[in-house]
């Protein structure tokens, strides 16, 4: 086992569902020795009590300090974060009507929300007046109601909308993210350096002895 070498990738965060947590539920781990692999995989790296917060930052050099002490004699490359977020998740918590309710009025506020925006933006633009105007210079003649303009501004609109958001109900139209779901990695990484940081210049984060 002497100079055996693991590489260890620790993720930035790790959701898990049992209050024990092993090096394998927060990092990937590769070692040409199958048997150490999976040892130094199963090392408990924290457990979760009753009263604790379920929320905890884990040092990677903690995990290294326990992976060697399991398996003396290895020499620990890490290739990932410095620092773990491990979040303890009830999945229970997140099931029930009640769950169905948040989920229908958050879709009925974006829903609606959106609509009352794009109608409060045109009415303070007056687009009604910009199309009559532009009718009436390109027809010679007022217009007398919903125009070729208007229409072809609401479908325009539609696909538009259809092209940023990159769905056609629960299908994508292309491979690549949608900008919200960039901004909500972006936003997702952000909190969780944020997370990490704050708990180690408080001192809480589980580091090596």
């Amino acid at each position: 086992m002497a100079n055996t070498i693991v590489y260890l990738k620790a993720e930035q965060n790790a959701e898990v569902m049992q209050p024990q947590v092993s090096v394998k539920d927060i990092a990937s781990v590769y070692c040409a020795d199958k048997n150490i692999s999976a040892r130094v995989k199963a090392v408990r790296v924290h457990h979760f009590h009753e009263n604790e917060q379920k929320r905890q930052v884990i040092s990677v050099l903690k995990v290294i300090e326990l992976m060697e002490k399991e398996c003396a004699g290895i020499t620990v490359i890490s290739v990932g974060e410095n620092a773990t977020l491990i979040e303890l998740i009830n999945v229970n918590k997140h099931k029930g009507p009640v769950q169905i309710l948040k989920m229908i009025f958050v879709a009925a506020i974006s829903f609606f929300g959106t609509g009352f925006t794009i109608m409060a933006f045109h009415n303070d633009i007056s687009i009604n007046k910009i199309f009559s105007k532009v009718y009436e210079l390109v027809m010679g003649t007022a217009s007398d109601g919903y125009s070729i303009l208007e229409i072809s501004y609401s479908l325009g609109l539609a696909i538009g909308i259809i092209l940023f958001f990159n769905h056609i109900g629960g299908r994508r139209i292309t491979k690549d993210p949608t900008p919200i779901e960039v901004e909500m990695r972006v936003y997702e990484t952000d909190v969780n350096k944020a997370l990490i940081e704050t708990a180690d210049r408080e001192g809480k984060s589980i580091d090596a002895s």
